[in-house]
């Protein structure tokens, strides 16, 4: 039985209105990245378009691959040498499109990656903050989570990785804030915002200071980590809207 198929024209324009990618001002180009094959089967999706995703996506015969990471970021070598020469050869050869999402799909009211940090924790969300209203607010409703120390372990269970905790662990909940990924930045806004702990995937050295100066706990739950969810619900959306098939793989990182 032959897989149905996408165009990737149709594929980029969907993909480019659900999440708005024209209001964004990012660090790199958001959508198709990397042009392949017009007629799309089969979708991998991944955190990052590192050449292990890539090898995985060839092995697996797919059109096009998914991430939140990709390529060509402000500020990068333009040459197309080493590392970025073989990846792009490796896409190119076998025709594969590659497209990417970063700020659009952190943003994203439903399928981003901190909506989906929402589910997976059980936040029941109350405002958002910030540029672009990427840091997201609200109060945990898990069970025996009343704590700051709770918090962690309940986070580290869901994710497969300890989080850091920069407080008191014996910290009594209340507003909770949430960004994923490299988003330590965001804790003086998470602050004025009216949290008590802050969640994001890394930490900087400033950032502890900050976060002891201000009473306000800071739990870092690694960039890798804390960005594998919205890339794997956009990739099923893609799958039931058009009946393509999907897969994510899980290249793991431990930062």
């Amino acid at each position: 039985m032959l897989r149905k198929s996408v165009e990737r024209n149709t594929l980029t324009q969907f993909l480019s209105n659900e999440l708005q990618v024209a209001r964004f001002r990012d660090y790199c180009p958001n959508g198709l990245q990397v042009e392949g094959r017009n007629e799309i089967r089969r979708i991998i999706s991944g955190v990052t378009a590192c050449q292990a995703l890539l090898d995985e996506a060839v092995r697996l015969d797919a059109g096009a691959i998914l991430v939140h990471h990709g390529y060509f970021w402000r500020g990068e070598d333009m040459r197309v040498v080493g590392q970025k020469y073989q990846r792009l050869k490796t896409l190119l050869d076998h025709e594969i499109s590659l497209f990417a999402y970063h700020l659009p799909l952190d943003s994203h009211v439903s399928l981003g990656n901190n909506a989906q940090l929402a589910k997976l924790f059980g936040f029941e969300v109350t405002g958002r903050f910030g540029d672009d209203d990427l840091g997201w607010l609200g109060t945990c409703s898990a069970a025996d989570v009343s704590t700051v120390g709770q918090l962690a372990t309940h986070i580290s269970s869901i994710l497969g990785r300890q989080a850091l905790v920069i407080g008191n662990p014996d910290q009594p909940l209340n507003s909770v804030a949430w960004c994923s990924g490299a988003a330590q930045n965001m804790l003086g806004a998470a602050i004025e915002a009216g949290a008590s702990v802050y969640i994001s995937g890394e930490i900087s050295e400033p950032t502890v200071h900050l976060a002891r100066e201000t009473g306000v706990a800071f739990l870092a739950c690694g960039h890798h980590a804390s960005e594998r969810y919205g890339v794997q619900a956009l990739g099923e959306l893609i799958a039931q809207t058009f009946g393509v098939e999907h897969q994510f793989v899980d290249i793991d990182n431990p930062v």
